[in-house]
């Protein structure tokens, strides 16, 4: 499992390769953790490397969107497999998150 961030204006890319689970959460939260709370940054979790993620991992990303300033975040998850987005799907995170 590896982490990958970057940055092209305002926008963040974190980048998750392999499983997604609770021994990513230090390497996940230092991908954004130095931006301000609430900032105008869009952020995209790319998900195209991930083959598993577990409910950490759902939190984890929960995380992300109330540092990302919640209900206002801005917020992409893309390029899920049919299996991680079945289970973004079925935790209802289409209602908090854009899932493509």
């Amino acid at each position: 499992m590896s982490i990958n961030s970057s940055v092209n204006g305002n926008t963040i890319t974190i980048s998750i390769n392999g499983r997604f689970d609770f021994s990513s959460h230090k390497e996940f939260r230092e991908a954004y953790r130095n931006l301000p709370e609430g900032s105008s940054h869009e952020f995209i979790v790319d998900m195209s490397a991930t083959d598993y993620l577990d409910s950490s991992a759902l939190g984890m990303m929960l995380l992300l969107r109330e540092h990302g300033g919640s209900e206002q975040a801005n917020i992409s998850i893309k390029n899920c497999s049919s299996e991680v987005k079945e289970i973004l799907l079925v935790s209802n995170f289409d209602k908090l998150f854009k899932i493509s």
